[in-house]
């Protein structure tokens, strides 16, 4: 059965219109408010701005300020019914009353940071279990910006700086949070030049889609496999089931890494990746005559 809930992924730097320079580009952040990804999340969650949002802060290293600046931007949206967990450890993890409220959520966000701390505090607690219960069967939205992101897949990114990414060794994957499989993201994609750790995750495992998110870009997934591109950026999308060949498993520790024929897509904002028919389509808006 497909998940009932809805999965928004974002690459990170997430416009949220920052409110300690109001005096300064404030058309530009009143334009994000009308037609952004936090407005993008609210407008799918169940109750629209009625429904509880929880902000999990774990993996970043300023909770209290990255929480304080997600309440903020979500009040501009008219969104007031929103909650902060600053969870720490897997004891609070487990804790019953960290554990209602997340039950009790209809939208919840996780926030950028280290996304290792969200696997090895989440995995196999409470709340990992009752995330993936309300994902498959209730009308929940599960969003997560930067580590967030990288979190969300069955399989994940952890380390691997971007210049030195296709020798041999230097991507390191490790488990995620599981809310999709047969993809792997990574996140500030373009503006980190991080293609060479897609490219190296993707030829370990070709069975895999790797998901490059742009900054203040993202993906929505619906139905566990309708992935559309949305925000002001670039997704890029990595295929290696077409690889015809590569010398991963014949070079030494630390080598290059030779890729044979690997399919790679650009999307951008309305664009549409189907995961079961690994098809893309795009978006041709009208074009705007200027006079």
């Amino acid at each position: 059965m497909a998940p009932k809930g809805k999965l928004i992924i974002i690459g990170g730097a997430i416009n949220t219109g920052s409110f300690t320079e109001t005096q300064f580009g404030l058309p530009q952040n009143m334009n994000f408010f009308e037609r952004g990804i936090l407005k993008r999340i609210t407008t799918e969650s169940v109750k629209n701005t009625e429904s509880r949002f929880e902000i999990i802060t774990t993996a970043s290293l300023i909770p209290e300020k990255v929480g304080e600046e997600y309440i903020k931007a979500f009040s501009q949206l008219d969104v007031h019914n929103v909650g902060v967990l600053h969870i720490n450890s897997r004891e609070q993890a487990n804790n019953p009353e960290n554990v209602a409220r997340v039950k009790a959520a209809e939208v919840i966000i996780f926030t950028g940071g280290d996304q290792l701390r969200l696997s090895s505090i989440f995995g196999g607690t409470a709340i990992h279990d009752i995330l993936l219960y309300n994902y498959h069967n209730e009308e929940v939205v599960i969003a997560g910006t930067s580590a967030g992101a990288a979190a969300s897949s069955k399989n994940m990114i952890y380390q691997g700086s971007s210049k030195d990414a296709l020798l041999k060794g230097e991507v390191k994957i490790t488990g995620g949070l599981g809310f999709i499989d047969g993809v792997i993201v990574d996140t500030h994609f373009v503006q980190r030049g991080r293609i060479g750790r897609l490219l190296y995750a993707a030829a370990s495992n070709p069975g895999i889609l790797g998901i490059g998110l742009g900054e203040d870009t993202g993906l929505y997934i619906s139905e566990g496999h309708k992935m559309e591109a949305i925000g002001s950026g670039m997704v890029i999308l990595v295929d290696g089931r077409t690889m015809a060949d590569t010398n991963l498993t014949d070079v030494e520790m630390g080598q290059p890494v030779s890729i044979k024929n690997m399919i790679v897509h650009v999307m951008c904002d309305g664009d549409v990746y189907d995961l079961t028919e690994h098809q893309l389509t795009i978006h041709h808006p009208k074009a705007v005559s200027v006079l």
